[in-house]
Protein backbone atom coordinates (compact mmCIF):
# COMPACT_ATOMS: atom_id res chain seq x y z
CA UNK A 1 0.00 0.00 0.00
CA UNK A 2 1.60 3.47 -0.85
CA UNK A 3 2.12 5.86 1.73
CA UNK A 4 0.25 9.27 1.76
CA UNK A 5 2.06 12.67 1.65
CA UNK A 6 0.69 13.25 5.57
CA UNK A 7 3.17 10.37 6.35
CA UNK A 8 6.10 12.76 5.14
CA UNK A 9 4.51 15.81 6.24
CA UNK A 10 2.88 15.35 9.80
CA UNK A 11 5.38 18.12 11.30
CA UNK A 12 2.85 20.95 9.39
CA UNK A 13 -0.36 20.04 11.29
CA UNK A 14 1.74 21.17 14.53
CA UNK A 15 3.22 23.77 12.57
CA UNK A 16 0.06 25.11 11.92
CA UNK A 17 -1.41 24.60 15.60
CA UNK A 18 1.38 26.81 16.51
CA UNK A 19 0.90 29.13 14.48
CA UNK A 20 -3.08 29.23 16.01
CA UNK A 21 -1.78 29.27 19.27
CA UNK A 22 0.49 31.85 19.15
CA UNK A 23 -1.98 34.31 17.30
CA UNK A 24 -5.45 33.16 19.28
CA UNK A 25 -4.46 35.52 22.40
CA UNK A 26 -3.53 38.66 20.09
CA UNK A 27 -5.22 41.64 20.76
CA UNK A 28 -5.80 44.32 17.71
CA UNK A 29 -2.33 45.70 18.50
CA UNK A 30 -0.01 43.23 18.98
CA UNK A 31 -1.50 41.70 15.56
CA UNK A 32 0.12 44.91 14.20
CA UNK A 33 3.59 44.84 15.69
CA UNK A 34 6.21 44.68 13.23
CA UNK A 35 9.70 43.56 12.74
CA UNK A 36 10.39 46.88 11.20
CA UNK A 37 8.26 49.82 9.75
CA UNK A 38 8.40 48.38 5.94
CA UNK A 39 8.00 45.12 7.01
CA UNK A 40 4.16 43.30 7.37
CA UNK A 41 2.51 42.93 10.40
CA UNK A 42 1.43 40.01 12.13
CA UNK A 43 -1.76 39.95 10.42
CA UNK A 44 -0.69 40.28 7.36
CA UNK A 45 1.95 37.82 7.49
CA UNK A 46 -1.18 35.06 8.75
CA UNK A 47 -3.66 36.17 6.48
CA UNK A 48 -0.93 36.13 3.71
CA UNK A 49 0.01 32.33 4.54
CA UNK A 50 -3.76 31.69 4.57
CA UNK A 51 -3.71 33.51 0.65
CA UNK A 52 -1.25 31.58 -1.04
CA UNK A 53 -2.63 28.06 0.83
CA UNK A 54 -5.59 29.10 -1.15
CA UNK A 55 -3.75 30.26 -4.01
CA UNK A 56 -1.91 27.15 -4.63
CA UNK A 57 -4.10 24.31 -3.24
CA UNK A 58 -7.69 25.72 -4.99
CA UNK A 59 -6.57 28.11 -7.96
CA UNK A 60 -3.50 25.52 -8.71
CA UNK A 61 -4.91 22.58 -8.16
CA UNK A 62 -8.84 22.92 -7.56
CA UNK A 63 -8.62 21.74 -4.01
CA UNK A 64 -11.00 22.49 -1.35
CA UNK A 65 -14.37 23.90 -3.25
CA UNK A 66 -15.88 27.07 -3.11
CA UNK A 67 -14.83 27.42 1.02
CA UNK A 68 -11.07 27.28 -0.09
CA UNK A 69 -11.94 29.31 -2.75
CA UNK A 70 -12.80 32.20 -1.04
CA UNK A 71 -9.65 32.67 1.05
CA UNK A 72 -8.00 32.99 -1.79
CA UNK A 73 -7.39 37.10 -1.83
CA UNK A 74 -7.87 36.83 2.29
CA UNK A 75 -4.52 38.53 2.38
CA UNK A 76 -5.83 41.24 0.02
CA UNK A 77 -9.17 42.50 0.75
CA UNK A 78 -9.77 45.85 2.51
CA UNK A 79 -10.38 44.22 5.37
CA UNK A 80 -7.49 42.57 5.80
CA UNK A 81 -6.04 45.37 8.10
CA UNK A 82 -8.87 44.77 10.63
CA UNK A 83 -9.51 41.53 10.65
CA UNK A 84 -9.20 39.96 14.69
CA UNK A 85 -7.26 37.11 15.78
CA UNK A 86 -10.67 34.92 15.74
CA UNK A 87 -11.37 35.04 12.61
CA UNK A 88 -7.71 34.47 11.30
CA UNK A 89 -7.31 31.77 13.32
CA UNK A 90 -10.78 30.21 11.74
CA UNK A 91 -9.09 30.90 8.73
CA UNK A 92 -5.84 29.45 9.11
CA UNK A 93 -7.31 25.96 10.63
CA UNK A 94 -9.90 26.29 7.42
CA UNK A 95 -7.22 26.23 4.69
CA UNK A 96 -5.47 23.68 6.97
CA UNK A 97 -8.51 21.13 6.94
CA UNK A 98 -8.21 21.26 3.15
CA UNK A 99 -4.47 20.59 2.77
CA UNK A 100 -4.68 18.27 5.63
CA UNK A 101 -7.12 16.12 3.64
CA UNK A 102 -5.26 16.56 0.62
CA UNK A 103 -2.21 15.07 1.83
CA UNK A 104 -4.07 12.02 3.59
CA UNK A 105 -5.53 11.25 -0.07
CA UNK A 106 -2.39 11.63 -2.25
CA UNK A 107 0.73 9.44 -2.62
CA UNK A 108 4.10 9.57 -4.04
CA UNK A 109 2.57 8.51 -7.70
CA UNK A 110 0.04 11.74 -7.37
CA UNK A 111 3.51 14.22 -6.99
CA UNK A 112 4.30 13.92 -10.69
CA UNK A 113 0.69 15.50 -11.54
CA UNK A 114 1.32 19.29 -13.38
CA UNK A 115 -0.75 22.31 -13.04
CA UNK A 116 -0.77 25.23 -15.27
CA UNK A 117 -0.93 28.51 -13.15
CA UNK A 118 -4.55 30.13 -13.83
CA UNK A 119 -3.86 33.28 -14.70
CA UNK A 120 -0.35 34.92 -16.37
CA UNK A 121 2.64 36.26 -14.23
CA UNK A 122 4.10 39.70 -14.50
CA UNK A 123 6.22 38.36 -17.56
CA UNK A 124 2.72 36.97 -19.25
CA UNK A 125 3.72 33.14 -18.82
CA UNK A 126 1.36 30.76 -17.22
CA UNK A 127 4.14 28.12 -16.07
CA UNK A 128 3.37 24.58 -15.07
CA UNK A 129 4.30 23.15 -11.93
CA UNK A 130 4.06 19.84 -10.37
CA UNK A 131 2.15 18.81 -7.17
CA UNK A 132 5.74 18.37 -5.23
CA UNK A 133 6.75 21.65 -6.53
CA UNK A 134 3.80 22.93 -5.08
CA UNK A 135 3.20 20.94 -1.73
CA UNK A 136 7.08 21.55 -1.06
CA UNK A 137 6.16 25.21 -1.92
CA UNK A 138 3.48 25.61 0.36
CA UNK A 139 4.91 23.65 2.95
CA UNK A 140 8.18 26.00 3.06
CA UNK A 141 5.84 29.60 2.62
CA UNK A 142 4.04 28.61 5.52
CA UNK A 143 7.51 28.27 7.83
CA UNK A 144 8.87 31.11 6.65
CA UNK A 145 5.88 33.41 7.33
CA UNK A 146 5.39 31.22 10.65
CA UNK A 147 8.96 31.87 11.74
CA UNK A 148 8.51 35.80 11.06
CA UNK A 149 5.37 35.94 13.39
CA UNK A 150 7.60 34.21 15.95
CA UNK A 151 10.50 36.48 15.73
CA UNK A 152 8.00 39.15 16.11
CA UNK A 153 6.11 38.14 18.77
CA UNK A 154 9.79 37.34 20.34
CA UNK A 155 11.11 40.78 19.88
CA UNK A 156 7.90 41.95 22.32
CA UNK A 157 7.98 39.43 25.02
CA UNK A 158 5.73 37.29 24.39
CA UNK A 159 5.88 33.63 23.20
CA UNK A 160 6.54 32.77 19.30
CA UNK A 161 5.88 29.10 18.04
CA UNK A 162 7.32 26.58 20.83
CA UNK A 163 9.02 25.02 18.33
Amino acid sequence: MPAHLIEFFSGWEKHNSLLVHAIKPLDAAQLSWKAAPEQWDVRMLANHIVGARSWWFNGHMGEGGDGLALLMDFDERADAEKRDAAEICAALNDSWNVLDACLRKWTEADLKESFQRPSPNREGERPSRTRQYIVWHVAEHDVHHGGEISLILGMHGLEGLNL
